[in-house]
């Protein structure tokens, strides 16, 4: 606020430059000079009626209703409507006793002219911030004396004017680089809708061909002629029965050859193991229990041995034990198919004909056959199975298609209503939708994201709170200091997002933020406070905001409680 009313100032004294020439009393500024050029009388600023003489002015007492005739003293600074200094001074109704001077001029040479308020002059403390000449002190109340340190702080403040001009200038670039790669994600919609609204056409368009199919397939598959399995006579089942006791037992072969291949093997490496045994041992050595093992052994190896298998039986084992599809012993088929009727040969006769008669006729008495059924002579096909591979083809390729048209149109709904979508100012938070940004305040960390939500996250782990999720645009009206630093949100009106419906409070609303923006060179969260019970205030720098007319742009606007 300071920053701004310095500034303010230091261009009035600049387009006021000739005024200065006139001698005015001490605590004028240059812009209220012509009410002070008489050098005999003084007429109230506020009250023209009252006249005073030039000596009355800054006497150290209040003659004028309006203060004006004490720019240099604070013997006017009690003035105010809302509260008069006694009874007696309660004004008539055409009486204006409201300060009619800002406050007491400090000229401030070598830094930017400034006012102090009138209850500073002369209260034995140094306004350096506003007065840096030292000026207001001028009376030297208990000895305090103000140097003059204008030149210092011009300096400093020149210097930290130059990095705020620079920081701007970066800022600046940086929302335009935003706006551009905005316009650059609109037009990505853009295009994706029109793709999306000309593969809807020809999605439309394949799904009436689609249906089309289906519809003749389902056609042509009531009117085809099924032939009923036949449930076959007894000796198909015995011929079953055999077939299957056939291929237990085979199997049941393989497993007693596999088991006896596995003790041969085990055979021959214990005798290896006991031969060699024989041969190695010591026979000096005293051992009764080796001795009858190596006797025992000997007896053995002397006995005669069954032959186990040779090469002859194993391969007639080979060919016993081959399925029926190879060997072709018994065709199961003769056995297992039901004799032929008479409906069977009349099915059949169509294999006699020649294929261009065949197929002639074919068609014929479906075609027929379908008339019949649509006109009611006929009851249509029910088949007691699965439908045909062709019907579930054709019923497949439909609901595909029309699965992938429904998912088109509803990106389409959503890319439509992202174009209509507030995104500030040149669009320019489209580009940062969904980034977040994060600040630590005490046992929590606060994120919050753009357009999205506001989230408080506890250092001591367990779930993140939902603080808000993002409902719309705003402007309010701030009158703050801004910090040395820069991070601040100043005076005048500011761009608020607004976040609402977030997760329930104990014995309370749901948690709601507002977010209130201040240009600055990147998004930084600058300050987070609890105003009362789960509502909650963000102020945040972020070049997003920077050089835009808040009051044009500001969709609602929102009454700051503080």
């Amino acid at each position: 606020m300071r920053q701004v009313e310095v500034t303010l100032l230091g261009s009035i004294a600049v387009s006021l430059v000739g005024a200065s020439d006139v001698p005015r009393p001490r605590g004028v500024g240059p812009e209220f000079a012509k009410y002070y050029k008489s050098a005999d009388t003084f007429t109230c600023i506020s009250s023209p009626s009252i006249h005073l003489l030039s000596k009355q002015i800054n006497d150290d007492f209040c003659d004028c209703p309006d203060g004006s005739d004490e720019p240099g003293t604070s013997a006017c600074s009690y003035l105010s409507n809302l509260s008069p200094h006694t009874p007696g001074d309660i004004p008539a109704a055409d009486t204006n006793i409201s300060l009619a001077l800002p406050g007491f001029y400090c000229k401030n040479k070598g830094h930017i002219p400034s006012y102090v308020p009138f209850m500073s002059v002369n209260d034995a403390v140094c306004d350096y911030d506003l007065c840096c000449d030292g000026s207001d002190e001028w009376a030297k109340v208990g000895g305090t004396k103000c140097e003059d340190r204008c030149k210092e702080i011009g300096k400093e403040w020149k210097k930290q004017d130059e990095q705020r001009q620079k920081s701007m200038s970066t800022a600046a670039k940086i929302r335009k680089d935003l706006v551009v790669e905005a316009g650059r994600l609109r037009q990505e919609v853009v295009d994706r809708i029109q793709s999306l609204q000309t593969s809807i056409e020809g999605d439309e368009i394949k799904i009436k061909g689609l249906e089309s199919d289906l519809a003749e397939v389902e056609r042509q598959e009531r009117g085809k002629v099924v032939k009923k399995p036949s449930k076959g006579g007894k000796i198909s089942m015995l011929a079953q029965l055999a077939k299957d006791r056939i291929e237990e037992l085979r199997e049941s072969l393989l497993e007693v050859r596999y088991q006896r291949d596995i003790g041969k093997e085990r055979i021959a490496e214990l005798e290896s193991i006991l031969s060699t045994f024989k041969d190695e041992y010591n026979p000096n050595f005293n051992d009764e229990g080796v001795k009858r093992a190596v006797r025992s052994w000997e007896d053995y190896a002397a006995r005669e041995k069954p032959e186990i298998g040779n090469e002859a039986k194993d391969r007639d084992i080979d060919e016993i034990a081959k399925p029926e599809s190879e060997s072709g012993t018994i065709r199961w088929s003769e056995w297992e198919d039901p004799e032929e009727s008479d409906v069977d040969v009349l099915y059949k006769f169509e294999e006699y004909l020649p294929p261009s008669v065949r197929d002639w006729i074919d068609g014929k008495l479906r075609s027929l056959r379908l008339m019949l059924i649509e006109n009611g002579v006929l009851a249509p096909t029910r088949d007691a199975g699965a439908e045909s591979k062709r019907l579930e083809d054709a019923r497949n390729a439909l609901k595909s298609a029309q699965d992938g048209l429904e998912g088109k149109k509803k990106q389409l709904n959503e890319h439509t209503e992202d174009l209509s979508k507030d995104y500030g100012a040149d669009s320019v938070f489209r580009a940062m939708n969904g980034q977040c940004i994060e600040k630590d305040s005490g046992e929590y960390t606060y994120e919050l994201c753009w357009l999205t939500q506001t989230k408080q996250k506890s250092k001591k782990g367990g779930g993140h709170t939902n603080m808000g999720n993002f409902v719309s645009f705003g402007t309010i009206t701030v009158d703050d200091d801004v910090p040395p630093n820069g991070k601040g949100l100043g005076s005048g009106e500011r761009v608020v997002l607004k976040y609402e419906n977030g997760q329930h409070c104990w014995n309370g609303p749901n948690r709601s933020t507002m977010v209130v923006l201040a240009c600055a060179e990147k998004d930084e969260l600058w300050k987070i406070a609890e105003e009362e019970k789960c509502v909650y205030r963000m102020e945040v720098g972020t070049p997003a905001v920077c050089g835009i007319d808040v009051q044009k742009e500001g969709k609602e606007q929102v009454r700051d409680e503080l």
